[in-house]
């Protein structure tokens, strides 16, 4: 079965950096568009980034573009997400996805916590 398995969360000073990962296992890793989707406190879903299944292109959503960075290693079977220059409103659990028919996403990860305070 498919499995999505975030780390790499955690408390981070302002400014800080942080790496998410997601192991995935159950399905072609390499054939499919991944995500990374955060939810903060009280707060509705907000898509953060996408990369194609070959890792050439990749896309992001304006709060965090120029600061983070989405990667993938295919022969590994993981998704990445480099977070710099964290701020405060980062603050959410951070899912990976695997995204189906462009757009959607049929599979979801547990989540892993970023807390960006002092």
């Amino acid at each position: 079965q498919v499995q999505l398995v975030e780390s790499g969360g955690g408390l981070v000073q302002p400014g800080g950096s942080l790496r998410l990962s997601c192991a995935a296992s159950g399905f072609t890793f390499s054939s499919y568009t991944m995500s990374w989707v955060r939810q903060a406190p009280g707060k509705g879903l907000e898509w953060v980034s996408n990369i194609n299944s070959g890792g050439g292109s990749t896309y992001y959503g304006d709060s965090v573009k120029g600061r983070f960075t989405i990667s993938r290693d295919n022969a590994k079977n993981t998704l990445y997400l480099q977070m710099n220059s964290l701020k405060p409103e980062d603050t959410a659990v951070y899912y990976c996805a695997k995204v189906v028919y462009g757009s959607a996403w049929d599979y979801w990860g547990q989540g892993t916590q970023v807390t960006a305070s002092s």
